[in-house]
């Protein structure tokens, strides 16, 4: 009995075994027919192509825009020794960030609109992700330490220039630069172990998460939750310290007993808080909002506003409600007018002789 039954038993061990490496076979041969994908192809606005041209030149004039716009706030801090300040070093920052943040996506949607190519490769479409989440969190970053800025400025006048020097001032600026884009390579890296075996169609005019997690073939959970407590830990902190900043900095302008007093605070900090606002305000509805009850189109539209249309209002909204900055400008806009006339000048005096 003890003879059979082993016999029995042995039977049973070599059918599994038989039965596992018969599904080792299959899956080996299932992932041998699937195609892993060398490209992606961002739809981008795909049910708007009859109006192709007519975005072309809207996008084309925002990007222009936003770069001549951040280029010259640039140029009149540099240049003016009136704004070598704490707050304008932080806003030129700031500006030089958005130029990169819609370089990294502003040209390939260009691109797509000229040619009709808009096939993206896989590395070069991880690497605009990356990018993107970099500037992003870096973003958040920068607006917390104006925040800063503006708390100690308003709340803490005698302590300001003490604790603002410029070393600390560099330090917290290259920190967020440099701490953020460290650490965004932990969301490439989970990113770039995905498997992309089709379809490779991008509901998107970037590559963003979502739309890449749409599209794998990979197993998501682990990522999706891996994704959403690093990415917390990246954005909550610096809005919530925005958030505490600007509490306490409305709270001492009501304290403020002349009517005069109270609106020159707050005319400098406003500027910083609509730039707050609308940063955040279309980050919370596209990334925390559940997507299910939000149709592709306005997600589409949603993302417009804060890769094109925020970089665009920053230099407007800081220049037209800044006195300083509109001085500078003046200042600049008169320096090249005198020597252009200067230049003419000399050219007909040249011509005379």
């Amino acid at each position: 009995m003890d003879l059979i039954k082993n016999n029995l038993e042995s039977t049973s061990l070599v059918r599994q075994a038989d039965e596992i490496r018969k599904n080792m076979e299959e899956e080996k041969n299932h992932q041998g027919n699937q195609t892993l994908l060398t490209e992606f192809i961002l739809l981008g606005f795909g049910d708007l192509q009859e109006l192709k041209s007519l975005l072309f030149l809207l996008f084309f004039l925002i990007y222009i825009l936003t770069m001549a716009g951040n280029i010259l706030i640039i140029a009149l801090i540099v240049t003016d020794g009136h704004l070598h300040t704490p707050m304008y070093f932080l806003l030129g920052n700031l500006s030089l960030l958005e130029i990169c943040y819609t370089s990294n996506i502003l040209p390939k949607v260009l691109a797509s609109f000229a040619s009709g190519d808009r096939t993206i490769s896989v590395w070069g479409c991880l690497v605009q992700f990356y990018v993107f989440c970099s500037l992003v969190v870096t973003e958040c970053c920068l607006l917390a330490v104006m925040s800063l800025d503006r708390y100690l400025a308003i709340c803490r006048p005698l302590h300001y220039a003490m604790i603002m020097k410029d070393k600390v001032c560099l330090s917290l600026a290259a920190g967020s630069w440099v701490s953020r884009f460290s650490s965004m390579y932990v969301m490439l890296y989970l990113v770039s172990t995905l498997t992309f075996c089709g379809p490779n169609e991008i509901d998107h005019f970037f590559c963003d998460l979502s739309p890449l997690l749409e599209i794998t073939c990979s197993e998501t959970y682990i990522i999706e939750w891996t994704t959403l407590v690093f990415s917390s830990l990246s954005t909550f902190p610096p809005f919530l310290l925005t958030l505490a900043s600007y509490v306490f900095v409305i709270s001492t302008i009501l304290r403020i007993p002349s009517t005069a007093g109270r609106k020159k605070a707050f005319l400098t900090c406003s500027s910083h808080l609509i730039v707050v606002t609308m940063f955040y305000g279309t980050l919370i509805i596209v990334y925390v909002l559940p997507k299910h009850k939000m149709p592709r189109a306005l997600h589409k539209i949603l993302s417009v506003l804060y890769t094109a249309c925020t970089p665009l209002a920053n230099p407007l909204i800081y220049s037209l409600r800044n006195k300083e900055v509109k001085e500078a400008l003046n200042k600049s806009v008169k320096s090249v007018l005198y020597f252009i006339r200067l230049q003419g000048a000399q050219c007909c005096a040249s011509r005379v002789e």
